[in-house]
């Protein structure tokens, strides 16, 4: 079944994520606004969604991924995480885009590592977003492709949504020290299928949340590495895991989850076989899907 991209929820999903204590919150009353340049206290985590839900590039089912207007909404409906990807320019810039040039989402066609971001934000990177959707310019306008400084900034307006960074290129050291400099180590965590990136993170920043991206395969030594290590979860290829992985990393208190996933009834099965969290392009359904299957 395919998933209703403009169904909308703003109910609090807890749905269980077996053997995670990082992230258990009781009795906290979500009140925190959206608004820009809102004041958070950094040291108070009490407050910040649990529900296993990570908005794969924003909420890129409604709005053109990892674009600042995606992340907002990824905060609107609730999620506990969203995740972005991240580059770095000619001129050292961290922007937040996958690919290595614009041309998939992109009206013209850049590398992002030639490119310097002033010639970068020229680029309309919610032009493909408007060709498959059949959206207008004023229903869909023109988007650049945000720095990371942004995103972690409209993240820290609220304490209920946090962010997870995808390095697609060795730039940890660079993107730890820009959250260092804003004292955003509360709002944000790392995923990533490099070991040498995710174990770089957490020698820069072991306070910082890590999710271990793997095909999930031989989980066993992922499992061996993230305990070593102190990686909080492990995030499996959505087609090759079994009920077997997902019972070695619970009992390694670790929490499984799954990337990515947009049919409603791959979620179902997933979560049927105790998988805590999942990566979709959808979160509002599956918070609604949560809702429906909780007791």
């Amino acid at each position: 079944m395919t998933i209703d991209p403009h169904l909308q929820i703003n109910r609090e999903i807890r749905p269980r994520a077996a053997g995670v204590k990082l992230y258990t919150i009781i009795g906290c009353i979500f009140v925190t606004q959206v608004v820009a340049g809102e004041g958070v206290d950094p040291g108070d985590e009490s407050c910040f969604h649990v529900n296993g839900v990570t908005a794969h590039r924003g909420n890129s089912s409604l709005y053109p991924e990892n674009t600042l207007r995606a992340f907002r909404s990824a905060i609107e409906v609730g999620v506990d995480w969203m995740e972005c990807d991240i580059l770095k320019t000619r001129d050292g810039k961290i922007v937040v885009i996958h690919d290595k040039d614009t041309g998939r989402v992109g009206d013209r066609n850049l590398r992002i590592a030639e490119s310097t971001y002033d010639e970068l934000r020229q680029v309309d990177v919610a032009f493909d977003f408007r060709r498959r959707t059949g959206r207008t310019l004023a229903e869909c306008p023109i988007a650049a492709a945000p720095l990371l400084e942004d995103v972690i900034r409209l993240t820290m307006t609220q304490r209920r949504t946090r962010l997870s960074i995808q390095p697609k290129m060795d730039i940890v050291d660079e993107a730890i020290e820009l959250i260092r400099e804003m004292k955003a180590e509360s709002w944000v965590g790392f995923n990533e299928g490099s070991f040498d990136r995710v174990r770089r993170v957490k020698e820069l920043a072991p306070e910082v949340t890590v999710f271990y991206d793997t095909n999930g395969k031989d989980t066993e030594l992922h499992v061996e590495r993230a305990m070593k290590h102190g990686f909080e979860g492990i995030v499996m290829r959505r087609d090759n895991i079994t009920v077997e992985d997902i019972e070695i990393i619970h009992r390694a208190d670790l929490e499984a989850g799954a990337w990515t996933v947009n049919e409603e009834e791959e979620m179902k099965r997933l979560k049927g076989m105790g998988v805590d969290r999942i990566y979709t392009n959808f979160p509002a359904a599956l918070l609604s899907l949560q809702q429906a299957m909780t007791p």
